[in-house]
């Protein structure tokens, strides 16, 4: 089966005013950046407490969401699945924009963006932090070449060790990503080697969810076909990856259960931390697990698209606010200085620090999805990364 792929027209007034929309939100972004710089964190709702606020959720969610993205994209190359292949160029699009994005919010929200030259030039090899310089930039090298592999034909040959590279290096930066946390010892709630692999399972379901938000999107405002039987393929690949981050997560708190000194967090972030345990039982597992698995799996209105949609929307706000819980609450809870022992002194010992973002925070973590938006429209536009038609002959496909 020949696949024709072309660029969007994007010459209606709906493409200019989605991006113009696009460009405010990024402006807005910038500005909340200019704005924290210059009058410093005060004007956040972060403190000496807790330092990683609502941009490092957004930061941490796209990177996250980014590794998951190239899923389909491998799928196709490593596991030769043919019904993948003509989905696969805007998989590795949406991978590149999302880690984009997701790198500008971190960037900007430690800020002194300009030393970034120092972290270029000078490497602590001790670090996770420093080691992710390297897994950042070497998954855009990747999967640019992954890109080129895909999209020329003389280059096809090479499609499949490509792929394997990809699949490795992305598995490989979301663990890195993932052990920022992990090997937190000092924080309590981090301190667990169960969070890489989780990571990496958040990574297929969040990435798998922004992405088939883009493709739908992207096939309905250009007016081409896309068939249902492509979507349900879709959108059942889906259910899988929320149900295996369902389990991750219960092997996390199960396994925080068992031992006595983490019982303190875990009643904490489960039942009696005040917003955390609603984001976790509500926003987590309710909204953006339980019931999109249930909106997909409906029989008749599971492959709809407008059920496809608010699913993954779903998924999407249950991502943040499972991020929201990993990174605030974690810092959130108190600092165990002396175990088995209490403490009190003026510093804030032994008491949970209060959060509450603000403008700015959630500007410029808008702003990182603005320039996710951004470097997608404008791609398909310049280049064939879409098929014509997504038709019944491409569901066929093995």
């Amino acid at each position: 089966m020949k696949i024709a792929y072309r660029e969007i027209e994007g010459r209606s007034g709906a493409y200019w005013l989605l991006l113009g929309v696009l460009g405010a939100v990024t402006a807005a972004g910038l500005a909340a950046a200019w704005t924290m710089e210059h009058r410093g964190h005060i004007v956040t709702g972060m403190t000496n407490q807790i330092v990683w606020g609502m941009p490092h959720v957004f930061a941490v969610f796209l990177i996250v969401a980014a590794s998951g993205a190239l899923n389909v994209a491998s799928i196709a190359s490593v596991f030769g699945k043919g019904f993948y292949k003509p989905l696969a160029p805007l998989s590795g699009l949406v991978a590149v924009a999302l880690l984009a994005g997701g790198l500008a919010v971190l960037m900007l929200d430690l800020g002194r963006a300009d030393r970034i030259v120092v972290a270029m030039t000078r490497y602590n090899f001790t670090s996770i932090f420093a080691l992710n310089v390297f897994l950042y930039t070497g998954f855009f090298v990747i999967v640019a070449l992954y890109l080129w592999t895909m999209m020329e034909r003389r280059m096809n040959r090479y499609s499949t060790p490509v792929g394997y590279a990809a699949l490795v290096w992305r598995l490989v930066l979301t663990t890195g990503t993932g052990s920022i946390f992990g090997f937190l010892v000092a924080r309590q709630a981090y301190d667990s080697a169960m969070l890489a692999p989780t990571f990496v399972a958040m990574s297929f379901s969040y990435g798998l969810a922004a992405y088939l938000l883009v493709l739908i999107a992207a096939y309905a405002w250009s007016g081409r076909t896309l068939d249902v039987a492509v979507l349900r393929r879709l959108k059942n690949l889906l259910v899988v990856f929320i149900a295996v981050v369902l389990y991750f997560v219960a092997v996390f708190h199960l396994t925080n259960l068992y031992f006595a000194r983490q019982s303190a967090f875990e009643r904490f972030v489960l039942a009696d931390g005040g917003i955390y345990p609603a984001l976790f039982w509500g926003g987590q597992i309710l909204l953006g697990s339980l019931v999109p698995m249930a909106l997909l799996a409906h029989p008749r209105l599971g492959a709809a698209r407008g059920t496809v949609v608010a699913a993954s929307l779903l998924v999407v706000l249950g991502g943040l606010a499972q991020m929201h819980v990993t990174i605030i609450g974690g810092q959130a809870f108190p600092l165990e200085l002396f175990p088995g022992m209490q403490e009190s002194g003026s510093f804030f010992d032994g008491r949970v620090h209060p959060y509450a973002p603000s403008l700015p925070e959630l500007a410029l973590g808008l702003g990182g999805v603005a320039i996710a938006g951004i470097i997608v429209v404008l791609a398909v536009k310049l280049l064939a990364f879409l098929p014509e038609r997504l038709d019944g002959r491409v569901a066929e496909s093995p």
